[in-house]
């Protein structure tokens, strides 16, 4: 079997864009780059749509079935180690960053992958929502640097 862990940067770099195509054309196909198909979601007293939901248990189900079959591995096909996270800890910041990501979530329609799957479309707000996201990275990153 071929050692794929000494692949070079570019041929990495193809993969991920590989699969990040598969990624948002699964996203533009359940049409979760929709923001009102996901607000109609969270409507539950009015035109409540519930693919979210399938959509969600259909991601869950794949990616447990994928993480089960590739942690059967010793190590990753492309890279030289899994790179999961250090902690299982909750900490308060990660419950505010939680509870904030829902609330934007949930007004605006749009997470982090949809949205980079409907800038694509050209359309306005999607640009800005990502702006802002951006710039939400941006200050998060000052805030850790002066240690709030």
């Amino acid at each position: 079997m071929a050692d794929y862990s000494m692949m070079n940067t570019a041929s990495k770099v193809l993969i991920a864009l590989v699969i990040g195509l598969l990624f948002g054309a699964g996203l533009a196909t359940s049409e979760m780059t929709n923001p009102g198909k996901v607000q109609n979601f969270f409507d539950f007293s009015g035109n409540w749509d519930p693919s979210l939901l399938l959509v969600m248990v259909s991601a869950v189900v794949t990616n447990y079935i994928g993480y089960k079959l590739v942690f059967k591995r010793h190590k990753p096909t492309i890279e030289k180690k899994f790179h999961l996270p250090d902690t299982q800890k909750i900490t308060p910041q990660l419950i505010i960053g939680s509870a904030i990501f829902g609330i934007g979530w949930g007004l605006s329609g749009y997470c982090p992958g949809p949205v980079m799957a409907a800038v694509t479309y050209g359309a306005l707000e999607p640009i800005l929502f990502t702006l802002a996201m951006l710039g939400g990275f941006y200050l998060r990153r000052q805030m850790t640097r002066v240690g709030v």
